[in-house]
């Protein structure tokens, strides 16, 4: 008998099992874009670490939260990032 048991029960682990594949293949995919940069990797990594940390005063969603620690890093980096252009000075022309 217990051999008939088991055999019962194998079709309906199957069923719940598929049941559980459809639900986490039709449920929303959060995809990231590609890394870029050593920056966009930096930033990244820096949003996830300090995601639960930041304060919420407004009750954004950790979605929003690291949004604006993502780009408030990106920001900081890319105002170091860029070389210091000299003043524009007008060069007299040598006169021949």
């Amino acid at each position: 008998m217990a051999h008939a048991w088991a055999r019962r029960r194998f079709p309906a682990g199957g069923t719940s099992g598929t049941l559980i594949g459809l639900l986490l293949a039709l449920g929303p995919a959060h995809a990231e874009p590609p890394i870029r940069s050593p920056e966009d990797a930096a930033c990244r990594l820096e949003a996830k670490a300090k995601v639960f940390a930041a304060p919420n005063p407004q009750g954004l969603e950790l979605e929003e939260v690291g949004k604006q620690i993502y780009y408030a890093c990106m920001a900081r980096l890319g105002q170091s990032a860029q070389p210091a252009r000299p003043a524009n000075r007008r060069h007299k022309r040598r006169r021949r």
